[in-house]
């Protein structure tokens, strides 16, 4: 963990310096969001995990009990928050999900998959999302 914080410092001191070099990688910003509602215990669970929508798929209704970060490799995703109109991401792009609101997420394509990452960070052995029943 020391490596990463450090070796996360030393490519923002010097990131600028070697994207000019040849040979070294450098990250692309995809999404930068201020947000509140993560957890503050003195631990945290991180989980990546990936989901795949066929053409039509939807999540079942539900919320979060903290942020959720989605970042679509493929296609399209809809993202339906309750009292708001919809939200859609491409392939390339992310968003992220509020704790504590009422939410469906859709493939909408009639013709193409979706596939998507999406990063958890929560208290520990807090389930990923709590189903809500109409």
């Amino acid at each position: 963990m020391r490596l990463t914080i450090v070796g996360c410092a030393f490519m923002a001191t010097i990131g600028p310096a070697l994207a000019e070099q040849p040979g070294f990688a450098k990250p692309d910003l995809v999404l930068q969001q201020i947000i509140q509602g993560l957890p503050k215990d003195d631990k945290q669970a991180v989980r990546v995990l990936s989901a795949s929508f066929k053409p039509g798929d939807k999540t079942v209704t539900h919320t979060h009990r903290f942020p959720v970060t989605v970042y679509v490799l493929e296609g399209a995703f809809t993202l339906e928050l309750k009292g708001q109109p919809p939200i859609t991401v491409k392939a390339g792009e992310a968003l992220v999900e509020p704790p504590h609101v009422e939410m469906t997420g859709y493939n909408r394509s009639a013709t193409e998959p979706t596939r998507v990452v999406i990063f958890y960070v929560s208290t520990p052995d807090t389930p990923f999302l709590d189903l809500l029943h109409h």
